[in-house]
């Protein structure tokens, strides 16, 4: 256990550190933000794909969502959930600095308390999900679950079935392939994929709940405690800020085709995982 855990804390940082050395030598072109910004995303493509994985074996294999067991309900979130959040919290700082640094901004010649403070206070949301999610999610998983629910857990994992679309998009961008019909493609597959595992699947999960103990959706909230509730709703909340903010991006996106390609590119440098 201990060795496979030691390769969750490894493989990430790892993964970042060996894309960062290969990329430059394949597009000499790009700055060291680009190639930061790309490594990040590759990184959060392959988490996603790992934890949506566990997520359907996880889902699939109970059949009563409460009391039915899968180990890996439990060991994803310690050998690879709690070790992803950690590093990518450095690497969205390094993806900020570098971006930063690459504009010419004279405060990020080098790292300081003001470039961290910078980086908290532009990403703060992100920053602080990413907090909750380890100082939430992890307790809860291991301590507070009374070994019921791997069900949800499994559920909470396959809200990263959208990341891997996100991130394509921006390497799309970052490789100027923002009008190809693939970017187009992807573009809706992030708005579908988004919506219904960050959105409706929590209403689906209340859905599971009242069926398995033969209550209405409308009375779930009253059966749980107050602070699963809350817990829910913290994890939600974001969740649908980040939706609107896609959906306007895609609406300027829908705009700027229809005016011709003459018209402004727009960008999208935020991160959504």
């Amino acid at each position: 256990m201990l060795h496979v855990l030691s390769c969750g804390v490894v493989l990430f940082p790892g993964l970042f550190f060996v894309f960062r050395k290969l990329l430059p030598s394949i597009f000499k072109q790009w700055t060291d933000a680009d190639v930061v910004l790309v490594s990040e995303r590759l990184v959060s493509f392959i988490h996603a794909v790992m934890a949506t994985t566990a997520g359907f074996i996880v889902v699939s294999s109970c059949d009563n969502v409460i009391t039915d067991r899968h180990w890996l309900a439990t060991y994803f979130v310690v050998w690879f959930g709690v070790p992803y959040m950690t590093y990518d919290i450095y690497a969205m700082y390094l993806s900020h600095y570098y971006r930063f640094r690459v504009k010419g901004h004279e405060e990020y010649k080098k790292h300081s308390l003001q470039t961290v403070n910078s980086f908290v206070r532009r990403e703060f949301l992100l920053v602080l999900h990413h907090i909750a999610l380890l100082t939430i999610l992890l307790p809860i998983t291991l301590f507070f679950r009374k070994d019921q629910g791997d069900y949800f857990i499994g559920c909470l994992f396959l809200t990263e079935l959208s990341t891997p679309f996100v991130s394509l998009g921006k390497i799309l961008i970052q490789l100027g392939l923002q009008d190809c019909w693939l970017h187009k493609a992807n573009g809706m597959m992030v708005l579908l994929s988004f919506f219904a595992c960050r959105i409706a699947l929590f209403p689906y999960m209340y859905l599971a709940y009242g069926r398995h103990y033969g209550i209405p959706l409308y009375s779930v909230p009253f059966h749980l405690s107050l602070a699963c509730n809350l817990g829910n709703l913290c994890i939600l909340a974001p969740q649908v800020y980040w939706f609107v903010l896609l959906c306007r991006k895609g609406y300027r996106l829908y705009q700027r085709q229809g005016k011709g390609p003459d018209s402004p590119c727009v960008t999208d440098n935020d991160k959504r995982d």
